[in-house]
């Protein structure tokens, strides 16, 4: 480490100064890591479909653009990637954190609903890496994806979402392959159940908070803030040789 004013500072886990574009910024995932890696002096593009969300998020963080924009939609995402080299020179980084989390039981699953969780959390993915990725071809880049535990454990009533997911983290796998040789570093985070808005409604239910931590060997729920250590590696220096993982944050969940 280096000696910086106040304490130390560790160039391998340095983002200061990098450009990153966040999907789902709003978010309960995607504002907690934009305000963390804001405070270690990144610059962002940041879009989600919710503006009232947005623009909450936003007041916190300096050095950001925002705009409303849907994942699903790749001409929104490539010009949201020209707006970020535009107004900040490159892009060095894209992280996604939209999802959608649809639980119901398989033989009473609305096929619209299936269809439109593999839409914003496949489809949305695949377009979001394929513009973020044109950007980086001359000069490298890292992209990440939220993934979730659901990647590989099976729960009752996932059968969207958890197919979103292992197909996600299968999908970073083979465009981590396919871009290795242009430095474009592809990777996941996959977390266990955590309190954020999404799962809010789910999590309200006492048996269903229940059932969630009993399968968390480390005993509580996941929060935001737990993602930060893995978002900042796979983001700087430190992460320059790790691609196509998924890394689960997740307190033991995929070892039940």
């Amino acid at each position: 480490m280096v000696k910086k004013s106040g304490g130390f500072h560790d160039p391998l886990f340095d983002v200061n100064g990098q450009v990153y574009l966040i999907a789902g910024a709003g978010g309960g995932l995607g504002s907690v890591i934009a305000e963390e890696l804001s405070k270690r002096g990144a610059k962002f593009v940041l879009f989600d479909s919710d503006e009232m969300a947005l623009h909450r998020v936003a007041g916190n963080i300096p050095n950001a653009v925002t705009e409303i924009a849907d994942i699903t939609d790749e001409l929104e995402i490539l010009n949201l990637v020209q707006l970020a080299e535009d107004k900040f020179g490159r892009l060095d980084g894209a992280i996604n954190t939209t999802g959608v989390l649809p639980i119901t039981a398989a033989d009473t699953l609305d096929e619209a609903i299936f269809r439109q969780c593999l839409d914003v959390n496949l489809t949305g993915a695949f377009l979001f890496s394929r513009c973020v990725a044109r950007a980086m071809n001359n000069h490298g880049g890292r992209i990440v994806h939220i993934a979730s535990v659901s990647s590989i454990v099976s729960n009752p009533g996932y059968a969207a979402y958890a197919s979103s997911k292992a197909a996600l983290t299968h999908l970073v796998r083979v465009l981590a392959r396919e871009w290795a040789s242009k430095n474009i570093l592809v990777n996941a985070i996959g977390p266990a159940a955590t309190e954020t808005p999404l799962t809010a409604g789910y999590l309200s239910d006492p048996e269903f908070h229940k059932n969630s931590v009993s399968t968390i060997p480390m005993g509580r729920l996941g929060e935001p803030k737990d993602l930060i250590g893995a978002v900042v590696l796979l983001l700087a220096p430190g992460g320059a040789f790790i691609t196509g993982q998924t890394i689960y944050v997740d307190g033991g969940r995929t070892l039940v």
